[in-house]
């Protein structure tokens, strides 16, 4: 089964299980009162339901929102299997509970505090790097905090 097809299927399981007839004039008239751009037409539903083309991402999201399904499950089925994702970053690893805690609360501020504490880390940052004269690093390894001080 080609991917248009089970599409087809699927849109009109949906249909089914929100109380509507998989038909195109039904589909063209519910889509259309929800839809805020341009109609779309009979002839252009019927092609959804027939499994020859697939709606654009916009149409697929009305689409989800007025049968209550999520627009992957619409478009890809249950096992879709289709994600975004990053891999995280190596440094996580490294980032510690109290880290983590500070950066969430960080990233939990107003744009305005986030521009204040980021200057006077940066502050911080260049007064270690004219104190050390090495940018933060010693040895070719990174120094950690309290390392180095006379104390």
């Amino acid at each position: 089964m080609n991917e248009k097809t089970a599409f087809a299927e699927r849109l009109a399981a949906a249909m089914r299980s929100a109380g509507y007839e998989p038909r195109p004039a039904v589909l063209e008239r519910e889509f259309n009162l929800r839809y805020w751009g341009k109609p779309v037409t009979l002839q252009g539903v019927r092609r959804w339901l027939c499994g020859e083309t697939l709606p654009q991402q916009e149409k697929l999201q009305v689409l989800a929102e007025w049968l209550g399904v999520e627009p992957q499950t619409l478009r890809f089925g249950e096992r879709g299997g289709y994600q975004v994702s990053e891999p995280r970053g190596a440094w996580e690893a490294s980032v510690g509970a109290e880290e983590r805690r500070v950066l969430q609360r960080y990233l939990a501020l107003p744009v305005e505090q986030r521009k204040v504490v980021a200057q006077v880390i940066e502050a911080f940052a260049r007064a270690d790097e004219a104190g050390s004269g090495e940018e933060g690093t010693e040895g070719g390894r990174e120094r950690k905090p309290g390392e180095g001080d006379a104390g």
